[in-house]
């Protein structure tokens, strides 16, 4: 038997330099014993088989398998390989004939690159032989070069034969197929792992498409195939099982995109070096309080978008946001006290391999003892803007408002709530934008749920005097100090510099976040709102020249709508803490998302 074999090795030691001058990268082919799930037993058998043959190598197929071939040949010499080897029992039945294409690295031998670098095979040379193994050399005439290219590849299996190799697939194997079949466009019934008269027929179509006999029975080369077809789009993922001590999860992990940069409780972190993909493991002692408490943080993290579906249940959660940059998906549960699960942040767009990773992290999900110890992470690396070494989320731009009536009602700019995907007052809250009037520069909000304001305003029934005292409430700095602040000047005119009669010339230094804000006289009738400056004007006025919409024209824009504002005339000045103390139960942060 051996000796059959040796001398068909020594038939093709004459043609291995005519392999490599003559023949492309494609012209390479493999004959493919088996593929396995993991790089320890595809090393394992790898040794086996070298133990009693030469030509034994290893390559990487992507998705975390792993195939043993013999090799490289050309195509005829390949078909004869495989027919002895059969014939003798050396290799299994199912074997075949694989192109270089097929695989993606190499790992056996270890230093070895016969996909990339062919030409390091040194042409003649001998194959290991053991003493006892007598080689008896014969000579080989030259086989024919072939007219026309191979169009077709000789059968793996009979129809019998690739029955009985089906018989040997597990449930969970056969249900694995049916989802290939489904994914290709082929299959649209119960992933049930029974090949019935559906399943049948969608194998057979699937051959008929793929150039193959359609018997409705795939072979195992056939199987292998698909699988390879299902899989390519995770080419270069390098999807590897993580096991996470510390944190007490195991699950596969894209490690080609991303890599761990480091644990910030309750958080172990893996990013990309360049682009926005990300996965959290996610780990924490604790009870339904803890489940829920991080159902409402994880929303405020910049990798979660505001859009997107969420579901809160007792002992779960899912969310998931998008927008144009990222999807991101998150799935958290609790189980004898403790919280775990995992977020995956994936670039928009790329759908079809998000979708694809993202089963595999689910399927793969594994909870192991303990969870995340709360020191971890680097407490030096302090940041207002992060949470867990996460970025916080923040709006596009705030501005300020103020209630003016009890139901909640807000005014503020115009400006303030143009081009949003979601408007917050107090960040909390969510509201809408009931009535827009960008003549006058001016926005009511009405509040999603009920709020039951502090206190609302009173617009003065007239103008103060001109050079009077006057103040301004607002968010001068969009948030950052949490609660309102109020500036003080003066009232320049009692109109705009055109001539305006629903404006107020004001004379004082205000930020961007005061926009929206009420202005009050002395005695603490609000009298007008804050209007942005004109970005837009050619004109450069001096920075204390600010602009208000007088009460007058606030009223009647709130009786169209049928809103009831308090009226307020003039008072008794305020002193200036009390005043202070009045505007910062009225003013509002708006912010834009």
């Amino acid at each position: 038997m051996l000796r059959t074999v040796l001398s068909l090795f020594a038939a093709l030691i004459f043609s291995v330099s005519a392999l490599f001058a003559q023949s492309s990268q494609d012209d390479i082919v493999w004959v493919q014993l088996e593929a396995r799930p993991s790089l320890t037993e595809a090393s394992a058998n790898i040794r086996g088989y070298a133990q009693r043959m030469d030509d034994v190598n290893g390559f990487s197929l992507g998705g975390g398998w792993y195939a043993v071939a013999l090799g490289p040949y050309r195509r005829e010499d390949a078909e004869n390989v495989l027919r002895v080897y059969r014939s003798e029992g050396l290799i299994p039945i199912d074997s075949y004939i694989a192109l270089s294409r097929d695989y993606r690295s190499q790992f056996w031998p270890v230093g070895a690159n016969l996909l990339t670098n062919p030409e390091s095979i040194t042409p003649g040379a001998q194959p290991e032989q053991s003493a006892s193994v007598e080689i008896t050399e014969q000579p080989v005439e030259a086989a024919p070069e072939p007219t026309q290219p191979v169009v077709q590849q000789l059968p793996d299996e009979t129809v019998g034969q690739a029955r009985a190799s089906e018989a040997q697939l597990t449930r969970t194997e056969k249900m694995r197929l049916q989802e290939w079949l489904q994914w290709a466009g082929y299959y649209n019934s119960a992933i049930d792992g029974a090949f019935g008269r559906g399943t049948r027929a969608s194998m057979a179509n699937w051959q008929a498409d793929n150039g193959f006999d359609a018997t409705g029975v795939l072979t195992t080369l056939q199987r292998d195939t698909l699988r390879q077809q299902y899989y390519a789009v995770l080419e270069g993922m390098d999807l590897q099982v993580v096991r996470d001590l510390d944190a007490g999860i195991e699950m596969l992990v894209p490690l080609g995109a991303v890599s761990k940069t480091g644990a910030e409780y309750p958080f172990v972190q893996y990013e990309a070096a360049n682009g926005p993909a990300k996965v959290l493991l996610i780990s924490q002692a604790g009870d339904q309080n803890t489940l829920f408490g991080l159902y409402d943080i994880m929303q405020t993290l910049e990798i979660v978008p505001l859009n997107g579906p969420r579901e809160r249940k007792k002992s779960s959660f899912v969310l998931t946001g998008q927008n144009g940059q990222v999807i991101s998906h998150t799935e958290v549960s609790l189980e004898d006290g403790e919280v775990k699960g995992f977020t995956l942040v994936w670039p928009n767009g790329d759908e079809e391999r998000r979708k694809r990773i993202l089963g595999e992290m689910r399927a793969s999900f594994t909870r192991l003892g303990g969870t995340l110890d709360p020191a971890a992470g680097d407490s030096a690396a302090q940041d207002i803007d992060l949470l867990a070494g996460l970025q916080i989320r923040k709006p596009k731009q705030s501005r300020s408002g103020f209630f003016i009536d009890r139901n909640g009602h807000v005014l503020t700019t115009a400006e303030a709530v143009q081009s949003c995907s979601k408007i917050t007052i107090e960040e909390d809250y969510d509201a809408k934008v009931a009535v827009l009037d960008e003549a006058l520069g001016v926005a009511i909000l009405a509040p999603v749920s009920p709020l039951a304001p502090i206190d609302v305003a009173a617009l003065r029934d007239g103008a103060p005097r001109i050079q009077s005292d006057v103040a301004v409430a607002g968010y001068s700095f969009e948030g950052a100090l949490g609660a309102p602040t109020v500036t003080f000047g003066k009232l320049a005119d009692v109109k705009g510099l055109r001539g305006e009669r629903e404006l107020a010339r004001l004379a004082l230094e205000i930020e961007p976040g005061d926009w929206g804000g009420p202005v009050f006289d002395a005695g603490g009738a609000v009298f007008g709102m804050l209007l942005p400056r004109d970005a837009q004007s050619a004109q450069q006025l001096p920075s204390d020249v600010n602009f208000a919409v007088n009460s007058d024209a606030l009223r009647a824009l709130l009786a169209q709508e049928g809103i009831n504002a308090g009226l307020a005339s003039s008072a008794q000045s305020l002193a200036p803490e009390d005043l202070s103390k009045r505007a910062s139960d009225m003013t509002v942060l708006v912010s834009c998302w």
